[in-house]
C-alpha cells in the first residue's frame, strides 16, 4: 500500500470536505486533512498522530501550545482538545486514528 500526498489532495478536493479516508487496517485508519482558515475539530475518541506534509503554524494540544511545519510529528492521546490555528493557506496533514476508543494505556 502505497499513499502519496498529491494524489490523496486531488482526491480530498473532489471530494469538497477538509479530511477524507484513505485506509484502514485493523484500527489503523488514514485519512488526509486539510481545513480552510479554521480548524473546527472536536476532541477524538481514540489516540492520534498527525504528519504535516505541508504548511506551517501553531498546533494547540491540551494545554501545549507549539509551532509546526512540513514533516514535524504530533501526537494527541484520546480525550484531548486540540487544533491548528494559524496555518498557512497551504496546510496539510496525514492524521492517523489507531488503538481502542478511550485510548491506549500509557
Amino acid at each position: 500500500m502505497k499513499l502519496n500526498p498529491k494524489e490523496a489532495l486531488k482526491k480530498l478536493a473532489r471530494h469538497h470536505s477538509p479530511f477524507l479516508d484513505l485506509f484502514s487496517h485493523g484500527s489503523l485508519q488514514v485519512e488526509i486533512y486539510k481545513p480552510e482558515k479554521v480548524d473546527l475539530q472536536q476532541p477524538h475518541t481514540r489516540d492520534e498522530i498527525y504528519v504535516v506534509i505541508a504548511g506551517t503554524g501553531e498546533f494547540l494540544n491540551g494545554d501545549k501550545r507549539m509551532t509546526f511545519g512540513a514533516g514535524d510529528f504530533l501526537f494527541v492521546p484520546a480525550g484531548v482538545e486540540h487544533r491548528f490555528e494559524n496555518f498557512t493557506e497551504d496546510f496539510s496533514t496525514w492524521v492517523f486514528f489507531y488503538g481502542p476508543e478511550g485510548g491506549e494505556k500509557p
